[in-house]
């Protein structure tokens, strides 16, 4: 399959999405899979894997229910409250729903640079396994440190990076962004989700120059079994269309062979989400 391996779904409300503020206006309304699936047939795509945004069971059970009525969605990252005594049985009750292939939280936003090592978070990750689960780790450039502990500290766990650890694209800055990206890579148990770029650039003056020297660190960094598209759609809207981040993606691809851009354009997302591939005929 050719999957986007990252974007999302919401029913758009202020309370609930209070990230989406003014300067995000473009992406303040609903957006749902037959919205993003005349986007994905022009661009040659099977289907997608729909990503969390809301740090609530409710989204994820309504993201699996989406999923039941809507092929193009092929698997869902969701959310479980990994620090919780009851997140086994959080993981039981959604992983009934064979389209759970994974869960996310939004780390980011914790004040704790080292939130992903507090013991009950750590728990949590160890649960992960007894259900083949993956986790997606969303972190900020200052967190990788931690992410590079996490991947060491479970070499069994199937871990993703979101957005290529957010680099500060716009600011130019590479350190330590890029020698931590390096370190991360020497463990094989994380892929890279080349996803959520744009957004991190200058959104009215990106140009695909500014990105590549970014490429060219997890491209060098990360084998090319490891390596995962994203559109981050809709979010990359504030910077770009849809078919714009395909394509900033696919030139830079056209370097190598087309072996390694089938694995970038799903094969290896449907090795990491363990997801089920269509019968030929």
């Amino acid at each position: 399959m050719k999957l986007d391996a990252h974007q999302h779904f919401w029913n758009y409300t202020p309370d609930e999405y209070p990230w989406i503020d003014r300067p995000r206006e473009i992406i303040a309304r609903d957006y749902l899979p037959p919205d993003l699936e005349p986007l994905l047939r022009a661009t040659g795509f099977d289907g997608c894997i729909a990503v969390q945004a809301r740090q609530t069971l409710d989204e994820t059970r309504w993201l699996l229910k989406l999923a039941e009525t809507n092929p193009i969605i092929k698997g869902v990252i969701g959310w479980v409250d990994l620090r919780s005594a009851q997140v086994e049985s959080q993981l039981r009750e959604l992983s009934v729903q064979p389209l759970l292939v994974g869960v996310r939280h939004v780390v980011q936003d914790e004040v704790d640079d080292e939130f992903m090592l507090q013991s009950d978070f750590v728990r949590g990750i160890e649960v992960l396994a007894e259900f083949n689960l993956a986790y997606d780790i969303l972190v900020f450039p200052k967190q990788l440190p931690a992410a590079i502990k996490l991947a060491k500290k479970f070499p069994a766990q199937r871990f993703v990076l979101d957005h290529i650890g957010k680099p500060l694209i716009k600011d130019g800055i590479f350190s330590p962004w890029r020698e931590d990206i390096r370190e991360l890579a020497h463990h094989g148990n994380i892929s890279c989700k080349v996803s959520g770029i744009i957004t991190e650039a200058n959104w009215s003056s990106w140009e695909a120059e500014d990105i590549a020297p970014y490429f060219d660190t997890v491209f060098e960094s990360f084998d090319e079994d490891r390596l995962i598209f994203g559109s981050d759609w809709p979010v990359c809207l504030l910077a770009g269309s849809y078919r714009s981040v395909f394509q900033l993606a696919r030139d830079y691809l056209r370097q190598f062979s087309s072996s390694a851009q089938d694995k970038f354009f799903g094969l290896n997302a449907t090795n990491v989400y363990n997801l089920s591939v269509p019968a030929a005929g």
